[in-house]
């Protein structure tokens, strides 16, 4: 009630019979409740705040949110509201829905469920978007078994040869085969003639199979490397669009903002420029107004995004330390629009979101 800091124990004693503390006394006697349930949902609100900020929906232990609670002077104690312990608080968290909670031997632990509508909403865009890129790869796979089914199909079939009976007219009659030669010779006669000119269409016509069989093999060979190279050039696309993403993103040279109220009012709120990046989740930074050096976490830091125009570096996903040219901002989906500066694609436009980029120094 009194919101005082007593230096020790005859500091305290003086306040306890001070005018000032008897009359909160008072006030507090004539309705316990609406004091108590204030205090507990200002405790309540800060925890939670303290909770989102510092580690967003991750999993973590809740004395480390609760000793980085009470670091804070200006904090609401627990002794003022309505828990008791900390573990009691915890369980409360856990069925009123504000955050899982579960058990462990090492103690409780909580995690975060966030619930503000534009996180949700930007959680179903890239749901969709997922589906989308899904989407075309189902409709690239289908086109490729087309094509193999397509290959299959226009494979001509071999004709089996027809082989004719030799027959003779007489018994009387001899027959004699030349193997040099392409003709059949059996004298004088005319089945002799006839039968040399079956075997020299029966030579064409196996002459003309190999050289279809030749063909059909050579076409085969033909669509089964476009077939290939198709099947490559997919594989190759898919490699290319997928994001390389990290849980790290600071980098030296851009422009950034303390975010954190731990260093005071002095700091919050304002631009820096890293110097340094240290085991890539901390980093050295100028503060632009003051000149002073701090050293932070990337968690204190957020991007800067410059207006239309300026130059910016891409931070995290497939375009990683890139360079950029900011065209323009689209607000609701959280983007912009930006125009590679460097690297193999330059000149082409891409879509990035806010926290992927930021601007250079």
């Amino acid at each position: 009630m009194c919101q005082k800091q007593c230096r020790d124990e005859n500091g305290f004693k003086c306040h306890c019979m001070s005018e000032s503390h008897q009359r909160q006394l008072l006030l507090a006697s004539e309705n316990p409740n609406r004091f108590m349930d204030h205090f507990s949902q200002e405790f309540k609100s800060e925890f939670l705040e303290l909770l989102r900020r510092r580690f967003g929906t991750k999993r973590v232990h809740n004395n480390i949110i609760y000793n980085e609670y009470i670091s804070d002077r200006q904090h609401i104690h627990m002794n003022a509201t309505r828990w008791e312990t900390l573990t009691e608080f915890t369980k409360w968290l856990g069925r009123e829905g504000f955050c899982k909670v579960d058990e462990t031997p090492k103690g409780w632990y909580i995690q975060y469920i966030d619930r503000d509508p534009e996180t949700i909403r930007r959680q179903e865009e890239l749901a969709r978007k997922k589906k989308h890129d899904l989407d075309d790869e189902e409709r690239s796979a289908k086109f490729i078994e087309e094509q193999v089914r397509r290959g299959r199909d226009g494979k001509e079939i071999e004709e089996n040869p027809v082989y004719t009976e030799l027959k003779r007219e007489s018994e009387e009659e001899k027959v004699a085969f030349n193997l040099g030669a392409s003709l059949c010779v059996a004298g004088p006669s005319k089945t002799s003639s006839a039968l040399g000119v079956s075997a020299l269409k029966k030579d064409v016509a196996v002459s003309v199979k190999r050289k279809d069989t030749s063909s059909d093999t050579r076409s085969e060979k033909k669509r089964k490397s476009a077939l290939e190279e198709i099947i490559e050039m997919e594989e190759r696309k898919k490699k290319k669009q997928q994001p390389v993403r990290t849980d790290y993103w600071l980098q030296p040279n851009i422009v950034v903002k303390v975010v954190t109220k731990k260093l005071g009012e002095r700091y919050h709120k304002r631009k820096a420029v890293i110097m340094e990046v240290k085991d890539k989740y901390s980093a050295v930074v100028k503060m632009i107004d003051s000149g002073d050096k701090l050293k932070l976490d990337q968690t204190h830091l957020e991007t800067v995004i410059p207006a239309p125009g300026k130059q910016v570096l891409i931070l995290n996903g497939p375009y990683r330390d890139t360079e950029a040219l900011l065209e323009g901002i689209d607000e609701k989906s959280f983007t912009a629009t930006l125009t590679l500066d460097s690297g193999q694609q330059k000149g082409k436009r891409v879509d990035v979101a806010y926290e992927d980029f930021s601007k250079l120094a």
